[in-house]
């Protein structure tokens, strides 16, 4: 409610200027009060508000109709602040430490949005530049989302355990994402968590670690259009199969079957499942490794490894653990277990 005597002028400033629209107004023979509707808020303009001064905060995607970002004063003393709707995504400088997470911490899960439970991957965030999530939905059903965006440079979800039914934009009809399958969600991609199986887990890796998700209540998904190769803010998105994947050995003594971001980013990121090369060696030799990106993540998805690293003591590695290791530093997976799995996330695509 905003203190209001003077009705032609406030309504010549609100309508005329900013774009509100009159949802009433009365008397109307001697109008003195009127509600407003715009920019996600209501006014209401009146003689007998309490005098006190208003500040409204006006989020627009087109600045230019409204003169462009600043601060107005209404008629009536209000305080109106213009600002960009849609502004440049941030993404902090990397700052990059080594981070071991182990499963057995059960202090690190909270409840986040739709009722779903989250283990933090990367505490320190890597300065801001990156999160990771273990992501579980406890209760087999429906789950109550909604169609949504989120504003990022970079997201993957790896189905871990369990089952998914998910839709997206512009990609078809819902479809199930099981254990072992992974998606990149390209920016602003609209996308919806239909349904899961029990215990359902999944690994959500995003750039910048603090970004935006919002509610799209006007788009209906699916869509009517199918184009799997439209391009979201410079990617494609990509829905990786367990099923239909190819295993290639490198010198290393794994195998690996990548999920094919790289042509997908432009580079700019890659990921996947490592195992023991199962027509190799049962134990290869180790090979030291090292990398120069901006993030290198590995999470152990089954069986047990060590970490060695030079001038450290040996950390032992099961199932849900999981590390970041800094540009430039060596190390080496050792005492692997013939049932090793390995997700690995690369920014830049470095495979």
């Amino acid at each position: 409610m905003v203190a209001c005597h003077d009705i032609n002028a406030a309504l010549a400033f609100y309508v005329d200027r900013l774009g509100f629209r009159v949802d009433s107004i009365f008397p109307a023979e001697a109008p003195e009060v009127a509600v407003l509707r715009g920019y996600g808020m209501r006014l209401r303009l009146d003689p007998n508000a309490p005098p006190s001064p208003a500040t409204i905060r006006i989020a627009s995607t087109d600045l230019d109709a409204l003169g462009g970002p600043g601060r107005l004063v209404a008629p009536d003393g209000t305080t109106v602040d213009i600002v960009d709707g849609d502004p440049p995504l941030v993404v902090p400088a990397v700052h990059q430490t080594f981070m071991l997470e182990r499963a057995s911490d059960a202090a690190g899960w909270s409840l986040g949005r739709a009722g779903m439970r989250y283990r933090d991957l990367i505490p320190d965030r890597q300065g801001g530049r990156f999160v990771g999530s273990h992501i579980v939905i406890p209760t087999a059903g429906p789950v109550p989302d909604y169609v949504h965006f989120h504003k990022i440079r970079f997201q993957m979800i790896y189905c871990y355990r369990g089952w998914v039914r998910l839709v997206y934009e512009d990609q078809g009809e819902p479809f199930v994402m099981r254990a072992g399958d992974c998606v990149l969600q390209p920016p602003r991609i609209r996308h919806r968590v239909l349904e899961s199986s029990a215990a359902l887990e999944v690994i959500e890796l995003g750039c910048p670690a603090l970004h935006e998700t919002w509610a799209d209540p006007d788009m209906s998904l699916p869509t009517d259009v199918i184009s799997p190769e439209r391009d979201f803010g410079g990617q494609r998105f990509v829905h990786h199969r367990l099923d239909h994947a190819r295993w290639t050995a490198s010198a290393d003594g794994f195998e690996r079957r990548r999920f094919g971001f790289t042509e997908a980013t432009d580079g700019l990121a890659e990921a996947a499942v490592l195992r023991l090369d199962r027509h190799g060696d049962a134990q290869p030799a180790v090979a030291e490794r090292t990398h120069h990106g901006e993030l290198l993540f590995v999470f152990v998805l089954e069986g047990a490894v060590t970490l060695r690293r030079a001038g450290e003591t040996d950390q032992a590695l099961h199932s849900g653990d999981c590390f970041t290791m800094p540009a430039g530093e060596t190390f080496a997976l050792v005492d692997r277990s013939a049932d090793l799995e390995l997700l690995e996330v690369a920014l830049p695509a470095s495979w």
